[in-house]
This record gives C-alpha cells, sequence and structure tokens, in this order.
C-alpha cells in the first residue's frame, strides 16, 4: 500500500532521505530489540518515531530508581512496576500504530530461535555478555543482519552484522572478556551517552531495513559492516576500525562457502 496522507505528513521531514519506498519497507518491518534500557529504550523509541511496523522488545523485571538516569521510557511514577509495560505505553504515547509485542522475559538463545524469523533486523542492545552472544548465535543461524552496540562509562562500540557476509560478534571477541567492562550491574553509565549509543543503533536499523537502492538514491550511507565505529565521548574521539571474519569462527564459519 502507498503512504496514506496522514503517514506522508507525519514523515516529510525524513521522506527525502529514506524516500517513499523506504518507508513503505519500514511500515511492514519488524525489529527486534532486546533489551529495551538506556540503549535499547532509545533505539526502539527512535524507530517507532521514523515508522517502524512492528517492534519486538525483550526486557524483563521492574523499574528501578536507577533506572531513571538512562531509561527514557521509564518515569519515576512507574518505580516497582514491570519495565516492559511502561516500554510498551511510552512507544505507543509517540506512535500508537506501531504493533508492539512485549516480552517479559530474560533472552535465551531458544526465545531467540523462536522471535527470530519474524524480524527482518535484530538490535543487540544489552549490558549482559551472555546475552550479546546468545544473540549473535541467533542471528547467524537465521541469516539476519544484526546491529550490535554497547556501552560503558563514556564510550560505546557500534557495529553491523550480516551473517556470511561480514564477522560475527564472535570473530571480534573470540574469547569472552575477563574483566569487569562488560559487568551489567556495575559498569557506570551516563545516560546520555546511553542515548546517542541507541540513536546510532536505530540509524544503522534504518539504513539495512530501507535496502541498497534507497541508500544509493539519496545518499543516506551504507550500513556498518565490516567495520566498527569505537568512540569515547570524554574526549570526543570517534574511531572507525575494520573487523574481519575468522576463518574457523566457531559461530561463522561455516558459512564461508554460501557467501
Amino acid at each position: 500500500m502507498a503512504l496514506t496522507e496522514n503517514e506522508r505528513a507525519c514523515y516529510i521531514r525524513h521522506l527525502s532521505l529514506v524516500t517513499e519506498e523506504g518507508q513503505e519497507k519500514l511500515r511492514n518491518s519488524t525489529a527486534l530489540v532486546t533489551r529495551c534500557g538506556g540503549v535499547g529504550g532509545t533505539a526502539a523509541l527512535y524507530l517507532a518515531a521514523a515508522g517502524i511496523g512492528r517492534l519486538i522488545m525483550i526486557h524483563e523485571g521492574n523499574t528501578t530508581w536507577s533506572n531513571l538516569n538512562r531509561q527514557i521510557l521509564q518515569t519515576y511514577d512507574w518505580v516497582g512496576k514491570p519495565r516492559i509495560v511502561k516500554i510498551r505505553e511510552s512507544i505507543h504515547r509517540l506512535n500508537p500504530d506501531v504493533e508492539i509485542v512485549a516480552i517479559a522475559e530474560p533472552f535465551t538463545e531458544e526465545l531467540g530461535d523462536e522471535l527470530a524469523p519474524q524480524a527482518d533486523v535484530l538490535l543487540s542492545c544489552t549490558p549482559v555478555w551472555q546475552e550479546r552472544v546468545a544473540l549473535n548465535a541467533v542471528a547467524v543461524r537465521h541469516r539476519k543482519p544484526l546491529v550490535e552496540a554497547a556501552m560503558n562509562g563514556m564510550e560505546g562500540t557500534l557495529t553491523v552484522i550480516v551473517p556470511g557476509e561480514t564477522p560475527c560478534l564472535r570473530c571480534i571477541y573470540p574469547d569472552d572478556p575477563t574483566n569487569d567492562w562488560w559487568d551489567a550491574w556495575s559498569f557506570p553509565v551516563l545516560g546520555a551517552v546511553a542515548g546517542i549509543t541507541g540513536c546510532f543503533a536505530a540509524i544503522e536499523a534504518i539504513k539495512v531495513i530501507v535496502g541498497r537502492e534507497a541508500r544509493e538514491r539519496v545518499g543516506v550511507g551504507k550500513p556498518l559492516t565490516n567495520r566498527m565505529l569505537i568512540f569515547d565521548t570524554a574526549n570526543h574521539d570517534y574511531r572507525l576500525v575494520k573487523v574481519r571474519r575468522l576463518p574457523n569462527c566457531p559461530v561463522c564459519g561455516h558459512l564461508r562457502e554460501q557467501t
């Protein structure tokens, strides 16, 4: 279906970037986001603002006081109540047309295997290393593009994984981290840094969804494939580094002959 008059009015400020065809793709696409906290909640909010048709959002637990410095979908009056309920409510306040599948469970590979076939793009926004590894395995298994976003303190990283074409997370990090950088419960978080990381993730997901033709036609840019953005907002140092596939990667190495 062509864009309605209301849709065209709503998205007029970015149609010149994504094109009407790209906007229709957004409306007909599904993004899976785990988790929907400081990074993932921001990414989900801006995907909704851009006109994504469906969001599968995974986040367990209740809102806490310590969430409020970064989780912009949560509110002061919601402390002690299920986060996922407020996540759905906040998204629908911005865009009531987005279909939302809200799941209040920990992310596991089994859950990912169930949900990934329904999604066009996956967003890894969890601070839990084991969940990042699990979602990476799911993305490779189902050949789904994955936006991999992480932050710690004033720093962050971002890359786009396309199974069979780019390195997967295990190519980039062959071994599990041994320090507390990835300790989800102790690392420092400045809310604005989580927010810009989520914005970066939403931008990359939109690039993936609208497709190459729209990107080349209007110059919206290529997804961050085979490259990783490493940024330090304390000194505003932004670096792009090349990342390469590991031929013997235990997760994606078997896809080599299919590319």
